[in-house]
């Protein structure tokens, strides 16, 4: 199951190295300028970050754990992103069938079986 969030701002790449550094300490977690990839126990999240924003992407294996995801990685980002005045992220489930590809989505194009590209 994956889920789908978007967090408008020029700080994308901020908050997205914030949040895979403070896992990191818990987790092996990958990272660079504009992706990162953080398995938790109960799921991985994927971000990838360009000028205007943040795309979080969380896998679980079923809906109660994908809940969970949804609300672990929003709490701690929104915990870093504190000045963006944003109180919740608005997730999109993906389509059980496929996964989604979030910069495709934002142009109005899906590609249920496409990758993140984010590396492992």
């Amino acid at each position: 199951m994956q889920s789908h969030a978007r967090l408008t701002t020029d700080k994308a790449a901020r908050y997205m190295t914030q949040l895979a550094r403070h896992w990191s300490h818990k987790f092996v977690v990958s990272f660079d300028a504009t992706t990162a990839r953080i398995p938790l126990p109960i799921g991985d999240c994927r971000m990838i970050a360009d000028e205007t924003g943040l795309d979080i992407t969380v896998e679980a294996a079923d809906l109660v754990g994908l809940a969970r995801m949804e609300d672990v990685v929003a709490d701690h980002l929104l915990r870093f992103a504190f000045r963006e005045g944003v109180e919740t992220l608005a997730w999109t489930r993906a389509r059980e069938a496929g996964r989604s590809d979030p910069p495709a989505l934002r142009v109005g194009k899906s590609d249920v079986t496409g990758d993140l590209g984010v590396g492992a």
